[in-house]
């Protein structure tokens, strides 16, 4: 389950629908990535064909990321069954 977000524009579109704070084009494919992610009990419950899933290394060590779309990731990390810092971002 989510339990905390780092972009507060994608935690206002989770809970509220609200697009004000993500790129309107990424809504669909947010909403499942969120859908699922709240679903999941660990990273590789993450891992649907197209996701791209995958374990972050440096300062992100302990995140995962997945695909939104070009260069745009969903990141997040486990904490038990548990999600937490939740971002949206163009991280490369």
């Amino acid at each position: 389950m989510i339990k905390t977000f780092r972009h507060k524009g994608l935690e206002k579109w989770f809970k509220k629908g609200s697009k004000s704070g993500i790129m309107p084009k990424h809504a669909g494919r947010l909403r499942l990535i969120l859908g699922v992610l709240n679903a999941a009990n660990k990273p590789r419950d993450m891992g649907l064909p197209g996701l791209k899933l995958h374990s972050l290394k440096g300062l992100l060590k302990g995140f995962w990321s997945v695909s939104v779309s070009g260069n745009w990731r969903v990141i997040f990390r486990f904490d038990g069954a548990d999600v937490f810092d939740v971002d949206y971002a163009d991280y490369h």
